[in-house]
């Protein structure tokens, strides 16, 4: 029964949330406007082909547009603000840190559990001059305070163990990659770090983390246009997804030796050739519309999926750690990776996260508005810079923003 009604609200709430003007939720249209000519000023320059903006206040869209192409090679084909994109990064918080985060809540792991506690030969950090061995946390990890190494050299992983072997890869990360500094000192943006959290809910919840994540996250919200497509064979697909209508609207990537870019193929190596498609670092696909439900859910203080309490402790940073990380669980906020927040934003209360492929999430929790950018700059070859289009669009839209409710 409670299943039911829960299920009910969701739809209710997905109902609600509408495409509505600016001005009827206190923003100025006229300055809003600006970033069409930010983005068109990329797509000019070359720095993407097109991008996909959405802004949210509360439980409402205030714009929804789609600029330039989805595609240039090998055809050209027009954005729409139905197109899917690979997420890269941005699934870290808006799957992995999600989910993650109702393992806590249901008092299935704690924050201070050492990671060796869920994979047992998981090293931990050793002062190079006492020999004093600190374990490495769950904490650690959604932070980037662990000293992981930040990524791995793919091709000499797979000429030495082979491709779709996470568990090799598990075990490479326990006990070969380096530890660079004391655990909680530092920040090293690591995507082995979330690969780690991975590994720790698949054993936790004894579900593959695309499965739990569906269950969890995206079924709550009733998203239509959200999954992550698996490429091990032996990964199925979940019931009720229909992939091949998902991937023809999926916005393509880098093009390959073969002439042809990726398409619903997660672009993140590690993701791609290691991990099968399945992985806590990289490949979630999206559009503007559900990531705008999953924002208004913890703008309503986790919605369907999170509790209050567990989303303030997820958006704070942890006294725990050493204030120079400026990480919050999964979430940026105050550290040298957050440009993507802007200048006008409360610092306090804002959060985001960027992904390689071109697309960013910031929520700025204190005016309930979300600013949502998607482009494919990796496409058709990996070049071109959006850090500054991205602050350029959050100071857009801050400076929009004519009251808070």
């Amino acid at each position: 029964m409670k299943r039911l009604a829960s299920t009910a609200l969701c739809l209710c709430l997905q109902a609600q949330q509408k495409v509505v003007s600016p001005k009827s939720r206190g923003l100025d249209q006229d300055h809003l406007a600006l970033v069409d000519g930010v983005i068109g000023d990329a797509i000019s320059e070359g720095t993407i082909p097109g991008a996909v903006l959405a802004v949210v206040r509360g439980d409402d869209i205030v714009w929804l547009k789609a600029y330039g192409n989805k595609s240039v090679k090998p055809v050209t084909e027009p954005m729409t603000t139905g197109t899917i994109f690979d997420l890269a990064s941005c699934s870290k918080v808006l799957g992995t840190t999600l989910a993650f985060m109702t393992l806590v809540e249901d008092g299935k792991v704690r924050l201070g559990d050492r990671v060796s506690l869920f994979i047992p030969d998981f090293a931990p950090w050793t002062d190079p001059e006492s020999g004093e061995e600190v374990h490495i946390t769950v904490r650690d990890l959604l932070t980037h305070s662990s000293g992981l190494a930040p990524y791995i050299d793919v091709e000499s992983f797979v000429k030495e163990y082979g491709e779709n072997c996470p568990e090799a890869l598990e075990g490479f990360i326990a006990t070969k990659v380096r530890r660079n500094f004391r655990p909680g000192t530092g920040f090293m943006y690591s995507c082995l770090n979330f690969i780690t959290l991975q590994r720790i809910l698949e054993r936790v919840t004894g579900q593959k983390l695309y499965e739990y994540v569906q269950e969890r996250v995206f079924a709550p919200l009733a998203l239509k246009h959200t999954c992550y497509f698996p490429l091990d064979p032996s990964l199925p697909g979940l019931p009720g997804i229909d992939y091949d209508s998902l991937r023809a609207l999926c916005a393509p990537t880098t093009v390959q030796a073969d002439g042809l870019p990726l398409v619903a193929k997660v672009h993140d190596p590690i993701a791609r050739r290691i991990m099968g498609g399945n992985s806590g670092n990289a490949g979630m696909f999206s559009d503007a519309r559900d990531i705008s439900a999953i924002c208004s859910a913890i703008m309503r203080h986790g919605g369907e999926i999170l509790r209050p309490a567990t989303v303030r402790m997820m958006t704070t940073i942890p006294e725990e750690n050493d204030p120079k990380v400026g990480r919050a669980l999964g979430w940026d906020k105050k550290s040298d990776h957050s440009s993507n927040l802007g200048d006008l934003f409360d610092k306090d209360f804002t959060i985001g996260h960027t992904g390689y492929t071109g697309t960013s999430v910031v929520i700025d929790l204190k005016s309930h508005t979300a600013v949502i950018l998607l482009t494919n700059r990796v496409h058709p070859e990996d070049k071109g810079s959006v850090g500054r289009l991205r602050s350029q669009v959050a100071n857009i839209v801050a400076s929009s923003i004519r009251y808070y409710y």
